[in-house]
């Protein structure tokens, strides 16, 4: 618990072996009341290392892609009663001793979304960020600050925490099973009216930490083009897709809840538990 609410940190995992048991040790039991980790039917040791520590552990029996993942994640951490849900990649590229802080955002009541941002500070190319990457980070945020009229340092990490009132109000089941699922749920915040804190974050570059190929990342660069200058026409009153399902009017903002307007509940999710690895 964290200011009397509850967190709930959800992982989710793919060919994992290698890091995902230096994650879940720095995650601080102490405020954190539940850790799921969802195995995206992984081809190594990942579902089995992640047991050892008597967290929840949840196995896609296909491959469903990353999106999918995290849908999954986000619904099983509601579904368990989560005030508090932090998203934190398995492969250690991103701080795990940081969840507290980010929680600790949310849980003040200023903001609704909290992200780590490896481009505060120098944390980027000090942890071994491939040039091309930064340059191609910080271009796609720059563009996305402009579409969307924020000021956000990073869009694309992968350490994230949400309030569950955001997480209500997203249509999660609508969104892509691929990377842009990120862009696809923070644009969507922005649209909400959600507060979006940011605090600096160290990263890990190795060869142990997944990465996704030039060729997907041209892919997912113009996916995240695609989806900001949706949003800009949802923010100007003309909302296609998914943005129909999400306005202004649906999520106030943190400081300031009066009301709450969700979307239906994800439908039950089957677990596999500590020790279980029979599958869902």
């Amino acid at each position: 618990m964290l200011g009397g609410k509850k967190v709930i940190v959800v992982v989710p995992a793919y060919n994992a072996e290698g890091t995902i048991e230096r994650t879940l040790a720095e995650i601080d039991r102490s405020v954190v009341d539940e850790v799921i980790i969802v195995d995206d039917a992984s081809r190594d040791r990942t579902s089995e290392l992640a047991q050892v520590r008597g967290d929840s552990v949840i196995t896609h029996t296909a491959n469903r892609g990353y999106g999918a993942n995290q849908r999954t994640c986000y619904g099983e951490a509601l579904r368990r009663g989560a005030d508090i849900v932090v998203m934190v990649h398995a492969d250690y590229q991103y701080s795990p001793r940081l969840i507290p802080a980010l929680a600790g955002l949310i849980a003040s009541g200023h903001y609704d979304v909290a992200l780590g941002s490896r481009i505060l500070g120098n944390g980027a190319r000090t942890g071994g960020m491939p040039w091309w990457r930064y340059v191609a980070n910080r271009a796609l945020t720059a563009l996305e600050n402009a579409l969307v009229g924020q000021k956000l340092s990073e869009y694309h990490t992968g350490l994230r925490a949400w309030s569950r009132e955001i997480l209500d109000a997203l249509p999660l089941a609508e969104l892509s099973d691929d990377f842009v699922f990120d862009s696809q749920t923070l644009a969507l915040a922005i649209l909400a009216g959600a507060n979006i804190g940011e605090i600096s974050c160290p990263t890990r570059y190795m060869e142990e930490a997944s990465s996704i190929n030039f060729r997907r990342s041209i892919r997912y660069g113009l996916g995240v083009v695609r989806v900001s200058l949706a949003c800009r026409r949802a923010l100007r009153g003309r909302p296609r897709g998914v943005f129909r399902s999400v306005s202004m009017l649906d999520v106030p903002r943190s400081v300031d809840q009066h009301r709450h307007v969700g979307i239906a509940p994800a439908p039950p999710l089957r677990t596999i538990e500590t020790g279980d690895q029979s599958g869902i």
